[in-house]
């Protein structure tokens, strides 16, 4: 995968972690629709869509976020907790805050390696997403049904 965009002109130092979260989901979502349409094939564009949901919403960031963690150097880790900490005005429809604000984290980071140029370690941290499995948990929310042992979330 490879993304092909000059980034030279952009320090993300001098970004905000809302900016670097604003890059990071498109970011984000290229990779998982590239992933999706890769294993899909010719599919309708609605179930790619809908494969792709279970990846790229908040909820399934979040899980992420936990995932990443302890695979991050120092400065990629105060960048993910600088997005987690961020003050956000807006939140996503079917997630807590807390999920909101880990997947904040998780798209900072992606968008501050984009800017960076580190296509590879991009790749190398989205495909920990893919290895793991991490998909929306949002149908188990408050339904009082028990997640699958390989979702457990905090």
């Amino acid at each position: 995968m490879s993304i092909f965009l000059n980034t030279a002109n952009v320090a993300p130092e001098s970004l905000s972690s809302l900016n670097l979260a604003y890059l990071g989901d498109a970011v984000f979502e290229l990779m998982v629709r590239t992933t999706v349409a890769a294993q899909h094939g010719n599919r309708s564009v609605n179930k790619l869509s809908q494969a792709g949901i279970k990846q790229a919403r908040a909820t399934a960031q979040s899980q992420f976020y936990h995932i990443l963690q302890d695979k991050l150097t120092e400065e990629e880790l105060a960048v993910l907790k600088r997005g987690r900490n961020a003050k956000s005005h807006s939140r996503a429809k079917n997630a807590s805050v807390a999920d909101y604000r880990r997947a904040t984290g998780v798209e900072a980071l992606f968008g501050y390696l984009y800017l960076k140029g580190q296509n590879e370690r991009l790749i190398e941290l989205f495909e920990l997403s893919q290895e793991r499995g991490v998909e929306d948990v949002a149908p188990y929310v408050g339904t009082g049904i028990a997640r699958p042992q390989n979702e457990v979330h905090e």
